[in-house]
Order: structure tokens, then C-alpha cells, then sequence
């Protein structure tokens, strides 16, 4: 039986977009010789403005997507090491949030986990936060925070500071040649 959040019936969103966000907030992370956060918070603003309503709401399903898809790398690659995703992953990204109450409110941590247990699980984050209706303004940095970490915790495991951007960035490239 198909699921109202099965992945096939999600739009996968500007990824692109998404991702060049993600991808942006792990160099300033990585390097220190990047923009400060208050430029970069500017530029993400910036960039944001420039996309109008549709745009946004765009960005918001390829980070939706980017959470799907860095999940579902976790999972196989926990399973490969007969662990489970939700145990190793969820426990992690929450406790990170915890320590963040200036840029992720309480309250927004429970919908964060939700999603990534969604997607963990094989559904989509989008339509799984759609059943609750539109997303909130509070909502937007923890989601934010929620694909970088993941990103973030991926790149740890390889080894590899640029593995999930070429993760996302080669799937979308192998997407465009069929």
C-alpha cells in the first residue's frame, strides 16, 4: 500500500539552490578564511529575497530532498555496518540542536526529528510536514541546520569535507543525463 508521503509523489524542489546553501555554510565551517556569518546570513537573505514566493517555497522542498537523500546514504550505510539509521543519526542532529537555542528554538526540534526519522524511514520530509500544515517562519533556520548537519555528519564519516555536496551534486548530474 503507497503511502501520501512516499517520495514519488513529492516535488524534489530547486536542489540546486539547496544545496549551493548547504554547500556555502560547511565552507564557512570548514574554512576559516570565509565570510563572516553575518555576511553570509546576508547573502542567504539576499539570495532568498531574490527568488520570490514560488522560489522559497522551491528551496524548501530541495532541502526537504537533500535531508531525503543524505538519509537514505546514512541508512544504507549504516546497514552496512548493521546499524540503524534513527539510532545513530537522530539521537546526534537533536543533541547538536539542543546546544543551538539561539538559532533553533525548543520547540521547532521535535518537527527537525520528525523529518529525518521520514526520511529515515523512506518517507518524504516534505509531505510528511505538509500534514501539519505550511511551514513557519521558526521552522526555517532548524531546517536549515537540519540538512547541514546531516551533511556535516556525513562528510565526518568519509573522512571527506566535500563528500556530500559531491554526493547531491553527482546525483543531480546523473539525473540530468537521462
Amino acid at each position: 500500500m503507497s503511502s501520501p508521503c512516499d517520495p514519488k509523489h513529492a516535488p524534489a524542489g530547486n536542489v540546486g539552490a539547496a544545496l549551493m546553501m548547504i554547500d556555502s555554510r560547511l565552507k564557512s565551517i570548514y574554512d576559516d578564511k570565509t565570510q563572516t556569518d553575518t555576511e553570509q546570513q546576508a547573502l542567504t537573505d539576499q539570495f532568498a529575497a531574490s527568488m520570490g514566493p514560488s522560489g522559497f517555497d522551491d528551496v524548501l522542498d530541495g532541502a526537504c530532498t537533500l535531508i531525503y537523500m543524505y538519509m537514505q546514504w546514512l541508512r544504507m550505510a549504516y546497514e552496512d555496518h548493521d546499524k540503524d539509521v534513527i539510532e545513530c543519526v537522530v539521537p546526534n542532529v537533536v543533541a547538536t540542536m539542543r546546544m543551538m537555542p539561539i538559532s533553533i528554538r525548543p520547540e521547532a526540534i521535535p518537527t527537525m526529528a520528525g523529518l529525518i526519522v521520514a526520511a529515515g524511514t523512506g518517507l518524504s520530509p516534505s509531505l510528511w510536514r505538509k500534514q501539519y500544515g505550511y511551514w513557519t517562519t521558526e521552522e526555517m533556520n532548524p531546517l536549515e541546520a537540519t540538512a547541514f548537519l546531516l551533511a556535516e555528519h556525513i562528510n565526518r564519516l568519509t573522512d571527506d569535507r566535500d563528500f556530500a555536496t559531491r554526493l547531491i551534486a553527482d546525483a543531480l548530474a546523473d539525473a540530468e543525463e537521462r
